[in-house]
């Protein structure tokens, strides 16, 4: 929580339109292939990237997805067939879309908030944690088949 007067904390309904948004400009300009909120999904994923936001509040965003979900994030993103997707293709789209949803995020942070670079991790079961966090909020879909996680995690401090 922040002291900031009149602070409000995104919440799942915030994340939601921010990532709408997110979907509405890189993912899904036409409209064909939106992402379907299911309320659940795996405990890990084989992609992800996050971003912390440091300052006067202290989290991290993370976007989660399956390969094939990155693969077809890359491709439309990039604008390239799915077959010419590389990894490094992978983690910057990641890493993107990662920056772009944290960046809204930090919008409606206290001011005072920075946005760190992406952290990418392409590996199947990976789980990166952060001690000392709780879920704020999360979304979890599925796109174009595939599961899909976005959320929003604060580190508890005292004083």
């Amino acid at each position: 929580m922040s002291d900031s007067p009149g602070f409000v904390e995104p919440n799942d309904i915030d994340l939601k339109e921010m990532v709408d948004q997110v979907w509405e400009s890189y993912l899904d300009p036409d409209g064909s292939a939106p992402l379907l909120m299911t309320g659940a999904g795996p405990d890990r994923f084989d992609a992800q990237a996050s971003v912390s936001i440091t300052g006067s509040w202290h989290g991290h965003v993370v976007f989660a997805c399956s390969v094939p979900a990155a693969k077809l994030a890359a491709a439309t993103f990039l604008a390239i067939p799915p077959e010419e997707v590389t990894e490094d293709d992978l983690a910057d789209t990641l890493g993107e879309l990662a920056n772009i949803v944290g960046g809204n995020v930090k919008s409606m942070l206290p001011t005072g908030c920075f946005v760190s670079l992406p952290h990418v991790l392409l590996a199947p079961g990976a789980l990166s944690k952060w001690p000392g966090v709780v879920r704020v909020c999360d979304l979890v879909g599925e796109w174009q088949g595939e599961p899909v996680s976005v959320s929003m995690w604060q580190e508890k401090r005292e004083g």
